[in-house]
């Protein structure tokens, strides 16, 4: 979780309120291996509450170019400025002006690592009742995240990851 403090432009940054990132693994389509996915989602607990953040985080995306409503690959050419960094249990996403950091499941990293790369979402609808601390049921999860409305009004991205080399 984090709180974005210059991730828009001033007149949408308290607007943008927390984000948060969620991380699991799992089958993806028909593949027979497991794929780590990666979703950042407002709260909407900045001022203007759900449509405030959702105005917010279209703007944010449109910044980073990859606008509510598209598929981006990162890991086969596509050039955003965005990085997956795998670090001691944990990933952080860093993108402009951002920087957001969670633990993740060892399965989690074992996905991401076997593929090179995470399926990055980052959603423009909120999720009240998804707050950091909160337990989250598998059902709350495939609702939330397999809805339409948080599907299209999504910017969507495969990125590869990086690890430090020692």
């Amino acid at each position: 979780m984090t709180s974005a403090t210059s991730a828009a432009s001033p007149a949408r940054t308290a607007q943008l309120g927390t984000l948060s990132l969620l991380a699991w693994s799992g089958p993806h389509f028909e593949e027979d291996r497991d794929v780590a996915f990666l979703m950042v989602y407002p709260l909407g607990d900045g001022e203007g509450g759900a449509e405030g953040a959702e105005a917010a985080v279209r703007e944010l995306l449109e910044g980073i170019g990859i606008p509510a409503g598209t598929v981006h690959d990162a890991a086969h050419g596509a050039r955003l400025p965005m990085t997956l960094l795998l670090e001691g249990g944990q990933v952080t996403l860093t993108l402009p002006q951002l920087r957001v950091q969670c633990v993740t499941p060892p399965e989690w990293m074992e996905a991401a690592r076997a593929e090179g790369a995470a399926h990055f979402i980052f959603t423009t609808r909120a999720w009240p009742e998804a707050v950091p601390g909160a337990r989250l049921t598998e059902e709350a999860m495939r609702a939330f995240v397999g809805d339409e409305r948080t599907l299209t009004g999504a910017g969507h991205c495969v990125l590869p990851v990086s690890r430090l080399r020692g």
